[in-house]
Order: structure tokens, then C-alpha cells, then sequence
């Protein structure tokens, strides 16, 4: 309990007033409707729309979860890139199941995704480093992702003797670093409701090949 010099965090409350979702609308499969929603995220110009929250365990069962950018999606997955040393990804490689979540909260609106990430294939992986800015390649060469470090100017200057470095010429892909495709097992939609009577509904995949192998089920708030 909060005393009277700090907020109570029991009195943050507000009504969901944007809007409802209906069974009726859903299309067959989720990933129209993430794009439809993800459009509209992007056209109310929120900050970071692609930002999404990855969830991943450690060896322990020990949850861990920190934000990242979308970076593609398809019928196939959701990718994103990251240090192979990371803490994420040495989580992945023991246990590939993860969750997604992007936290539209401008708009009242929430998408989970279940499912097992991939590693990508070099091919892919080199294709979208070359599309990134210079400074940023060099950014992946600089960064031994989640490892100890004694101060920032070690970042920094390790980045100024690699600018120096790939100034004349092509930053090259380095071996640690790469991305994974999170399938689509699940993903759930929710959209927030007057007196909390939040809409959400799940798809769920049944594992078959076919696109349309899709359940779809409304949940309790």
C-alpha cells in the first residue's frame, strides 16, 4: 500500500473505449489480420511499432525476456536478428520454444505468438545485413551481446577502431551474428472493451500443411 507521498499503482485504471473485435470479422488465418492491425499501428505512427517482446527460458526453467524489432513475417514466420552469443540465443539453441508479444497499447490491442524458433540460413541472413546502414553492420561487430563489460567507452572506442577499419571498403557479415523465423503455432488477438469485457480470440494451428488448418476460439477477458 502506498502512502500518501506515492502512487498507488491500485488507482491506474482507465476504460478501453476504441472499439471491439467480432467473430464474424476474423479472417480464416491470423496473419491478415496481424498485417491489417500492424498497418494500422504503423499509420497512428506509435513509437517502435515493430517492436516486439521475445520470451524465451534458460536452463533452469527461468524465464527472460527483453524487446526486439520485426524484421520480416510470412505464412512461414516471424524473423528477427541478434549476437548467436546472446543470452536469447544460447536460450533458443537448449530450448527453441518462445513467445511473442506486441504491446499496441495506443490502440488497445495486444498479439501473442507461440511457437519454436529457427536459426535462418546464411544466405538469408547475409542478404539482410548488406541492407543494413554502415554504422549499424559495425554496430553487430562491435557488441558481444550480454557479456560483462567494464565501462561504455570500451564500446565506444572498439566502435571507432572498427569504423576506421571498414572505411574504404564493405563491412562484412560476422559468424556470431544471425536471426530466427518464430514459427505460428498460435497467435492470439486482443482488443480492449468497456468495463473490461476485453475481446480476445486465439488461432491455433491443427498441424496439418494445409494454410486454412486454423481453430479459432473466443477467451474470457
Amino acid at each position: 500500500m502506498a502512502d500518501n507521498n506515492e502512487f498507488d499503482v491500485a488507482d491506474s485504471r482507465r476504460e478501453y473505449t476504441r472499439g471491439g473485435l467480432r467473430r464474424a470479422d476474423l479472417p480464416a488465418e491470423p496473419l491478415p489480420l496481424f498485417e491489417h492491425w500492424l498497418k494500422q499501428a504503423c499509420e497512428a505512427k506509435l513509437a517502435d511499432p515493430t517492436a516486439m517482446v521475445v520470451a524465451t527460458v534458460d536452463e533452469h526453467g527461468q524465464p527472460f525476456q527483453r524487446i526486439v524489432l520485426l524484421k520480416h513475417y510470412d505464412q512461414k514466420g516471424l524473423v528477427f536478428y541478434t549476437n548467436l552469443g546472446s543470452r536469447k540465443a544460447q536460450q533458443l539453441a537448449n530450448n527453441n520454444r518462445v513467445s511473442l508479444l506486441f504491446p499496441w497499447h495506443m490502440l488497445d490491442r495486444q498479439v501473442i505468438v507461440h511457437g519454436k524458433a529457427e536459426r535462418l540460413s546464411t544466405f538469408e541472413v547475409m542478404k539482410y545485413f548488406a541492407s543494413r546502414p554502415k554504422d549499424s553492420q559495425i554496430g553487430a561487430w562491435v557488441s558481444q551481446q550480454s557479456t560483462r563489460i567494464s565501462a561504455r567507452g570500451v564500446l565506444e572506442s572498439k566502435f571507432l577502431e572498427l569504423k576506421q577499419k571498414f572505411s574504404q571498403g564493405e563491412v562484412p557479415l560476422p559468424s556470431f551474428w544471425g536471426g530466427f523465423r518464430v514459427s505460428i503455432e498460435s497467435m492470439e488477438f486482443w482488443q480492449g472493451g468497456e468495463h473490461r469485457l476485453h475481446d480476445r480470440f486465439i488461432y491455433q494451428h491443427d498441424g496439418s500443411e494445409r494454410e486454412t488448418g486454423w481453430k479459432i476460439d473466443r477467451l474470457a477477458p
